[in-house]
Order: structure tokens, then C-alpha cells, then sequence
């Protein structure tokens, strides 16, 4: 069974010890589509506490695929791309490229979008946008594609 972990990256939600509507949302497709959810919650906006963890889940290899919703945009407090790109053994700019060509279709305001897609170990690390109703649509899109990913990185 394919295992991941969903992390909102949002300080109020963190405070709050809230889940987002994108982290359920995600959680139950996941779920659906096999994967079995092993961590999910909020994490603030510090990109080396976000790095950490998800260094700590990559290199023991306790899942195969980190999904983060939120922090994503083009403000400084924006951490989750950089700390993906800091810690990704390779790139894969085609995910977050698709992703804001198909968001493109719905709204301008997705060019503003920094998502980043990479692997650390044998794990997938990927960024999706805040909105539940998005980050759930975008899931869908490309999601054949994450399973070929991780299906052949766990090899």
C-alpha cells in the first residue's frame, strides 16, 4: 500500500490545531485512490521546520508521496516551494507546470501560483494551491501520473 502524508501549510490553522478543508479533501481521494494516510495536519509557515519534517518522513522512508497545501504564492512568508526545491534530490518541473497551464483555464491568479514538484529518497514531494475546491481538482488531473511516480520510485 502506497502511504502519504498531508501537511496545510498555514500558521492560523497550525494555532488553531485545525485541519483545512484541502487536507480532508485530498485525504479522502488519496484513500480512495489506495493510499494509506499516515500523517496529516497543520504545519506553520517556517520553511526549515517544513523542510525537516519533510526530510524526516522522506529519509525513513516512512511514505512515498508529501502533499502541502497553502503557502504557495508569491509573498515572502510563501515557504512550501522553496523548501521543496531546497531538499529535492531532482526536480520535476513538468508537475507544477501542468497544473498552473490546466488552473490557468479558471483563473489569471494561477500564474501567481509557485508550486514546485520533487524527489527526496523515494518519496514525491509536491505542492498544491490553498483552495480545497483546487487543490482537489488539481489531485484529480494529475493523479494517474503521481501513482506512476511513486509506484516507480519505491521500486
Amino acid at each position: 500500500m502506497m502511504r502519504a502524508a498531508i501537511f496545510t501549510i498555514d500558521t492560523g490553522l497550525y494555532r488553531a490545531k485545525e485541519e483545512s478543508a484541502a487536507a480532508a479533501a485530498l485525504k479522502r481521494l488519496l484513500e480512495q485512490t489506495g493510499f494509506e494516510v499516515k500523517a496529516a495536519g497543520a504545519l506553520p509557515q517556517d520553511k526549515e521546520l517544513l523542510a525537516t519534517v519533510m526530510k524526516q518522513l522522506s529519509d525513513s522512508a516512512s511514505v512515498e508521496l508529501i502533499l502541502t497545501t497553502g503557502a504557495a504564492g508569491y509573498l515572502e512568508e510563501d515557504c512550501a516551494p522553496d523548501a521543496v526545491k531546497e531538499i529535492s534530490d531532482r526536480l520535476l518541473p513538468g508537475i507544477p507546470e501542468a497544473l498552473r497551464a490546466y488552473n490557468l483555464r479558471y483563473s489569471k491568479k494561477s500564474m501567481l501560483e509557485s508550486l514546485a514538484a520533487g524527489i527526496r529518497n523515494k518519496t514525491l514531494l509536491l505542492n498544491l494551491p490553498e483552495s480545497a475546491k483546487t487543490a482537489k481538482e488539481d489531485m484529480e488531473y494529475i493523479l494517474p501520473e503521481i501513482v506512476q511516480v511513486v509506484e516507480n520510485i519505491s521500486i
